[in-house]
């Protein structure tokens, strides 16, 4: 018997929405997913995109044209099929972090029930199938930790626009103090790529120049070189904007598509 409870799924102009009781929140929880036409059965690699402070499932798809970008890019032969799976945060106060809590773990949500519950829904998403993980802003934050994190689950990791430290989570958010009650996990990105070094998967990150989170980004660039760990940094012009993340998924996808060949 499944482990879930799928209480809610309908599709809508070429995505899918998902309503799920979630066994790491013991609550229901919700997926958008961009499935594109005419997979056929073979294993088909699943992208995981986490959004940002305020936002849920929803956002990737209808502020960041995500649906759109990756299907430009299938039908134009820059990028292989990929199923895209965008899940909420978890609808923690402003925003979860990605990181587990004393009530609910909005990261087992993500590493354990988002993927199971693609694989029970979509037959193209099979054990075979690589895993990526990306995000912006506070999304990109849990893209980064999650992926350095489980590097056994995810083939490669992006961040756009990227918190690095949970501490950079009280520039954004109006309950930091209930967060950092609630969270008990409070490090950042770079504690889990040192202490998975020897079997981290490819990743990258990229910021605007004009984001407020640039020189956090630079930091952690600088501090991966300074531990000698490989690893893609790029800036681009633009800020802390739904433009730039649009723009810029570009990146990301391909980066994900190249670990494929």
């Amino acid at each position: 018997m499944s482990q879930f409870f799928t209480t809610e799924k309908a599709t809508f102009q070429g995505l899918d929405f998902i309503t799920i009781k979630s066994n790491a929140l013991k609550h229901r929880a919700d997926i958008t997913v961009y499935a594109p036409p005419n997979l056929g059965e073979s294993a088909t690699p699943l992208v995981i995109l986490l959004h940002g402070v305020y936002g849920s499932h929803w956002a990737w798809t209808m502020k960041g044209n995500a649906h759109i970008t990756a299907h430009h890019l299938i039908e134009t032969g820059q990028i292989k099929p990929m199923i895209l799976a965008m899940p909420s945060d978890g609808l923690y106060a402003d925003g979860s972090g990605y990181i587990p809590h004393q009530t609910a773990d909005y990261e087992r949500w993500i590493v354990e029930d988002v993927v199971e519950v693609m694989k029970e829904q979509y037959a193209q998403i099979t054990e075979e199938s690589p895993i990526f993980i990306a995000g912006l802003s506070m999304g990109g934050f849990g893209a980064l930790r999650l992926g350095a994190k489980y590097p056994t689950v995810f083939k490669a990791f992006s961040g756009l626009s990227s918190i690095t430290h949970f501490n950079q989570i009280g520039e954004f958010v109006s309950d930091f103090e209930q967060l950092k009650q609630d969270a008990l996990e409070q490090n950042g990105v770079l504690d889990w790529v040192l202490k998975n070094k020897d079997i981290i998967p490819p990743f990258r990150f990229d910021c605007g120049t004009d984001d407020i989170l640039i020189e956090y980004n630079r930091q952690l660039h600088n501090e991966l070189n300074n531990h000698g760990i490989p690893h893609i940094y790029e800036e681009f012009s633009g800020g802390h904007t739904w433009e730039y993340w649009t723009e810029h998924l570009t990146e990301t996808l391909m980066f994900f598509n190249k670990q494929l060949v």
